[in-house]
């Protein structure tokens, strides 16, 4: 099903913005410089300032760093896949723990192994993106997932979902092809092929932003028309109005991205709850 907000002239900027639409299915081939856009790296948080009055710790599961936040002796987790700038932002650790207060055991992966994405300080802000993407793909994300899946299972756990923001979204979807998770969620994605979809095999929510240049309201739509011809897989898409890629978890203290933020994040709870428990 699709919940989308009213706009006007809505059409108009699908006229505008059409070009994206037909290169889309081809897009993903050119990830490393259709990424470069400025909305994946916009509003960076500080990483840099110890954090304070948060419920997790830090700790190595299969190998991997991970901020981990709630009981495992509530044999249900959740995997918070970041977007660009890695388990340490500030408001993805808050977000792990609001999750884990609702009685799930939250894991965020260290993905980037101690190197998340950090805009260059002279010229173009994103001018490196193409090398550290080069370092960083989504298929590695997914091998690491894998593993600490396994080492999740092997401790008790029994159901795991999986949230993924902008460049972890892909991770999500690539775990939902298969038999990993019991429900995934993706919040503001970034170039994730329509396709996809047609192989997904959990049941999935999508929850993309009005203003979102680099997965606008058009292809998010596409996903859903996809969905929506699988209603063996159940699934959710949601436009939230006048927010841009990234508001979910780099939304500092604009009140409306707050405010929708607040939202999707109870929009991921909902979903979460229906399949895991």
């Amino acid at each position: 099903m699709v919940d989308k907000f009213d706009v006007l002239n809505f059409s108009e900027e699908k006229r505008l913005r059409g070009f994206v639409v037909v290169a889309y299915t081809v897009a993903y081939v050119a990830y490393d410089r259709e990424m470069a856009g400025a909305q994946c790296y916009e509003n960076p948080p500080v990483l840099d300032v110890p954090l304070t009055g948060l419920s997790g710790y830090v700790e190595t599961l299969a190998d991997l760093k991970v901020y981990v936040s709630g009981s495992p002796h509530t044999h249900t987790a959740i995997i918070l896949a970041s977007d660009v700038y890695g388990f340490e932002a500030p408001n993805l650790r808050k977000l792990a723990d609001k999750v884990a207060a609702c009685g799930y055991y939250v894991v965020v992966p260290d993905y980037f192994r101690g190197d998340p994405y950090v805009r260059a300080t002279t010229g173009d802000p994103v001018a490196n993106q193409p090398e550290w993407l080069s370092r960083h793909r989504p298929a590695q994300g997914f091998e690491d997932s894998k593993k600490l899946i396994g080492v999740l299972y092997s401790r008790g756990i029994a159901a795991i979902g999986a949230s993924g923001f902008c460049w972890g979204a892909k991770v999500v979807v690539e775990l939902a092809k298969g038999d990993y998770i019991k429900a995934g969620v993706l919040l503001h994605p970034s170039l994730i092929p329509v396709d996809d979809f047609k192989v997904t095999k959990a049941p999935i929510a999508i929850l993309g932003a009005e203003f979102d240049h680099i997965t606008p309201p058009e292809i998010i739509e596409q996903y859903e028309a996809i969905l929506s011809a699988r209603p063996e897989v159940d699934s959710f898409v949601k436009i939230y109005p006048a927010v841009t890629h990234g508001w979910a978890i780099r939304y500092n203290n604009d009140e409306v991205a707050v405010k929708n933020a607040d939202l999707a994040h109870a929009k991921m709870l909902e979903w979460f709850d229906k399949y895991l428990k």
